[in-house]
């Protein structure tokens, strides 16, 4: 099944998201990573755009798991324990075309560092609000439907959700 999801990004740009084996590219030049430490979910501070999943361009010579790594412990100070190839993405805008893949992360560990490259730093939180695109401290990268869909395929296939608790039934 190579279903293809179409919307408009935050910035009205055209998207097309996929969950099958790099639908768009074998070699993309761009990752988001979205983490979680223990209970909690690891962003990072950009400067100008706000709260956000770490990510970043693909260097020479690297793979795009290689860069999903660098990048999370550039941003955070995050070594990654185990990561999950989620998606990849193709937002053609203005600008030109960006093919992204997108992946999940448990971190392991957590080093404080002196310099988080282009961010600033580790941003730990419980849950993400659920009307996120309403919050000015969140980047315009987490405001469109990327995110919901790739949460939505995150909790479905690596997050356990709490027991359910079932009514008592009276045996009368």
């Amino acid at each position: 099944m190579n279903e293809i999801i179409t919307f408009a990004d935050y910035y009205h740009n055209k998207v097309m998201l996929s969950f099958t084996d790099h639908p768009f590219s074998r070699l993309p030049k761009h990752v988001w990573v979205v983490c979680r430490f223990h209970d909690q979910w690891l962003l990072t501070q950009h400067p100008r755009r706000g709260w956000e999943f770490p990510g970043g361009k693909v260097e020479e010579g690297e793979s795009a798991d290689e860069a999903a790594k660098r990048e999370v412990f550039e941003e955070t100070g995050a070594d990654i324990d185990r990561l999950h190839y989620i998606g990849q993405y193709k937002v053609i805008g203005r600008s030109g075309l960006i093919i992204k893949n997108v992946y999940f992360a448990t971190i392991i560990r957590i080093t404080q560092k002196d310099d988080y490259m282009e961010t600033n730093g580790p941003i730990f939180i419980q849950y993400l609000p659920k009307n996120i695109k309403t919050y000015e401290k969140y980047s315009f990268l987490m405001k469109d439907d990327v995110l919901t869909y790739c949460m939505k395929k995150i909790n479905e296939c690596y997050l356990v959700s709490p027991p359910v608790k079932k009514k008592k039934v009276d045996a009368n």
